[in-house]
């Protein structure tokens, strides 16, 4: 039974080695052995590629079963080398679309990402004033007994939230989208969801966590698409289509990047709204009180005793 547990495991992670970290980075590889041998000055004419890959062939070094061993090994090493690489810079770009830490920058980039914030707040606020004036007027036209357009107010609500759901306090629309979720939890249920969520996903059921699992791994292999267009980028130094595939895929990681966040941020806030009431049972909360009342004592309790005064 173990050794088949163990079998089984194996297969799956030499599965998913070879597809997200080998077949990508011999992709990659033969990009840029297209980018060498055809150059600026013959970019399209893969033609070209035959007498090359023939010459190859041919040589000692590879005409031989050692070679090809050798050659074989090396191309896949490299490949997963890039792989680890492109997955690195997967990470850092998501720490940037999410603007993790983004106060803790230099005081000389902290600066002129600051005035973006508050560029950002400035197109939020007159939106959120617009949608704000138009449901009042719906509001004293329903009670006058009459019905307004509903489609001004429906485009100010949108035009409010391609900047951010909640009013803005980080420099990206995906780090706002997750910063709403903590907002609205704690206007709504008066909870502190950094400090509950690790205890609250102890608690939820199997399937829930499988299915958050998926939808966050579908943010990281959505930044892992744009860490593979920063490696094609330098290729247009030799070979210039290197650059618009380089945006293409930046372009298809950005967009997928927004939508997995959206989806990570509902299913964060659903789970907490759904299973708050469990943890604050398990916490030995009194739960007769109000949604906030609720909210606060599991904040409370989770928080903790501060540390005493050495005095």
């Amino acid at each position: 039974m173990v050794a088949t547990f163990v079998s089984e495991l194996g297969k799956k992670l030499a599965e998913r080695w070879v597809t997200l970290l080998v077949l990508p980075g011999a992709l990659y590889l033969a990009v840029l052995t297209t980018a060498r041998v055809l150059g600026h000055g013959h970019a399209l004419d893969l033609t070209r590629l035959a007498p090359w890959l023939t010459a190859t062939a041919a040589s000692p070094a590879v005409g031989s079963v050692g070679g090809q061993v050798v050659l074989a090994a090396g191309v896949l090493g490299a490949a997963a080398a890039l792989g680890v690489l492109a997955q690195a810079a997967g990470t850092a770009l998501e720490r940037v679309a999410l603007a993790v830490s983004w106060q803790d920058l230099p005081l000389p980039l902290r600066r002129p990402v600051d005035r973006w914030v508050g560029s950002r707040r400035d197109r939020w606020r007159a939106a959120a004033q617009r949608w704000d004036h138009l449901r009042s007027q719906d509001v004293a036209a329903a009670a006058a007994g009459t019905r307004n357009d509903p489609a001004p107010r429906q485009d100010a609500l949108r035009a409010m939230q391609r900047v951010a759901v909640e009013r803005p306090a980080r420099p990206t629309w995906s780090g706002d989208r997750l910063h709403g979720v903590a907002v609205r939890l704690e206007r709504d249920l008066g909870v502190d969801v950094a400090r509950c969520w690790p205890p609250l996903w102890l608690l939820l059921p199997e399937d829930v966590r499988a299915e958050l699992t998926a939808v966050r791994a579908n943010l990281a292999r959505a930044a892992a698409l744009g860490g593979w267009a920063v490696l094609y980028a330098p290729l247009a130094y030799w070979w210039w289509p290197a650059l618009p595939v380089a945006v293409v895929m930046a372009l298809v990681s950005w967009r997928r990047i927004r939508a997995a966040t959206e989806i990570w941020a509902q299913m964060l806030e659903a789970a907490c709204r759904l299973h708050l009431r469990e943890l604050a049972e398990r916490l030995g909360v009194d739960i007769s009180g109000t949604p906030v009342e609720i909210g606060q004592e599991v904040t409370r309790l989770l928080e903790g005793t501060p540390p005493r005064p050495p005095f």
